[in-house]
């Protein structure tokens, strides 16, 4: 039994950025050096790194309740989520990955790892393919150049500015070991901010800034009776946690004030979805609306004004959330969305104050000045990419369960056998068929290529959702 909301929600700390490596980063990989990387370095000399990071993969004990025993965790530094990278388009960076895992896993997990910076715009060689991992003891260096998608091509040469993204996120990508090594802790925020999401409210889109701009990483988890953190092997369907997380802590709180923030939601899986409304236990017939200016680090043409937001697994939102409403109050995040297995969602949304609390907040602090926007004024960001440009080809995609894994198009995952090959700077259209006969509306990602999501249409029995604002992003399926 674990008591809710007795500890602080925790902010974790921003990475820095140190002054040199050693051995220093090269184009080829360095083998004799240490390096797992197999592939040469695509953008370096191109895109030269402004700043160069060095983070260690490795096991920590930490609490994630006072009522818990300490947990075992893998951790980037060390905890859990890993620390907030905070970059800037046109500032190229460098992070170097090291690998300080144990051999002995406690259970579950793979201290083989490669790390994907999740919708990010990266040569292939550092964007944490699957097939990309290193062993223990080993480096991998990952370069970033941070520019805009069309640098190269139809916005030469910065890249075109609609194609910004804000709100990324970095976690484990091994092949086979994804859902286990993330479920350990191998996960973390990573911030893009321009010149117009500057990260300072009194300039550009005026996006609340500093302590009023929080990531938040969703989790769920699941603890055996002597209350250490358990992974199920055997439920190849997906488990679910019966505690909830956030930011490493199970139901925290923050003590916030009466003013507008900007909170970036991430659903970190492994298989809970999250229809998130803002609950007033005092006034549950209340409709507390809040507004949506973001879905997977795509801020949206102009804020939506919204009931709740629905994430599902890796999937990002980010709202502004204006507390001078509830001055006074408190108030809590509410996952109403009903969800009995890991195949997914029912889809049935339960009463105000029956779903699951996820953050207390408590609205106590005194009043501060604002110079964010208001969402109400309709403020215009990005413009959606063009859907007129005819597609020079039509791909169909049929996901699918075969013997407890996915598939694609009756094929299993093959690191070593590409299946097509695209033409730079043409349209494709693209079909997603979930044919599984499961309800899991599984989260698409085109890796470092932005998409548009244009339909959506059920087949079989499975129900779908039109939950999402116009935008761009993961496509569930």
């Amino acid at each position: 039994m674990t008591r809710a909301f007795v500890e602080p929600l925790p902010i974790m700390p921003i990475k820095q950025a140190v002054a040199s490596l050693n051995p220093a980063p090269t184009v080829a990989p360095n083998t004799a050096g240490g390096e797992g990387r197999t592939r040469l370095h695509q953008a370096l000399t191109l895109f030269p790194p402004q700043k160069l990071y060095r983070v260690v993969q490795k096991a920590a004990k930490v609490s994630m309740s006072p009522d818990l025993p300490v947990q075992t965790i893998w951790g980037f530094d060390g905890i859990i989520p890993g620390p907030t990278y905070i970059a800037r388009y046109g500032e190229p960076i460098l992070v170097r990955n090291v690998n300080n895992l144990p051999t002995n896993n406690g259970g579950f997990g793979l201290p083989s790892v490669t790390t994907h910076l999740h919708n990010s715009h990266t040569p292939s060689e550092s964007d944490g393919f699957p097939c990309d991992f290193f062993e223990i003891g080993q480096f991998y260096d990952q370069h970033y150049p941070v520019v805009l998608a069309g640098f190269a091509s139809d916005h030469p040469p910065n890249g075109d500015i609609n194609e910004s993204l804000s709100t990324l996120w970095y976690h484990n990508h091994r092949v086979d070991f994804t859902a286990q090594n993330i479920y350990k802790g191998l996960a973390g925020f990573f911030l893009i901010f321009n010149d117009h999401d500057t990260g300072d409210e009194t300039t550009g889109f005026h996006l609340p800034s500093g302590q009023f701009d929080i990531p938040m990483m969703l989790a769920d988890k699941v603890f055996d009776s002597n209350g250490q953190l358990f992974f199920d092997l055997f439920n190849l369907d997906g488990i679910l946690g019966d505690k909830f997380l956030v930011n490493g802590k199970i139901q925290p709180f923050p003590h916030v004030h009466p003013r507008r923030y900007r909170f970036r939601w991430l659903d970190s899986g492994p298989s809970r979805f999250y229809q998130i409304f803002l609950t007033d236990l005092n006034n549950l017939s209340a409709q507390n609306m809040f507004w949506q200016i973001a879905t997977d680090g795509n801020l949206t043409p102009t804020p939506v004004q919204i009931e709740s937001a629905r994430i599902g697994v890796a999937e990002r939102v980010d709202v502004i959330i204006d507390f001078s409403q509830f001055a006074g109050k408190t108030i809590y995040f509410e996952n109403r969305l009903e969800q009995q297995d890991g195949t997914g969602p029912t889809g049935d949304i339960l009463p105000a104050g029956r779903g699951n609390l996820l953050l207390q907040i408590i609205v106590d602090l005194p009043a501060v000045a604002d110079n964010s926007v208001d969402p109400a004024t309709h403020p215009q960001f990005y413009s959606l990419p063009s859907t007129t440009p005819a597609p020079r080809v039509t791909r169909t995609f049929d996901f699918d369960n075969s013997n407890g894994g996915w598939t694609i198009n009756e094929r299993f995952m093959d690191c070593n056998e590409p299946r097509f090959t695209v033409q730079q700077n043409t349209v494709e259209h693209w079909i997603l068929i979930n044919s599984s006969g499961l309800a899991t509306p599984h989260p698409y990602p085109l890796r470092g290529i932005p998409d548009s999501f244009h339909q959506r249409a059920p087949t079989a029995n499975i129900s779908i959702s039109a939950d999402r604002p116009e935008g761009r992003g993961a496509t569930r399926v």
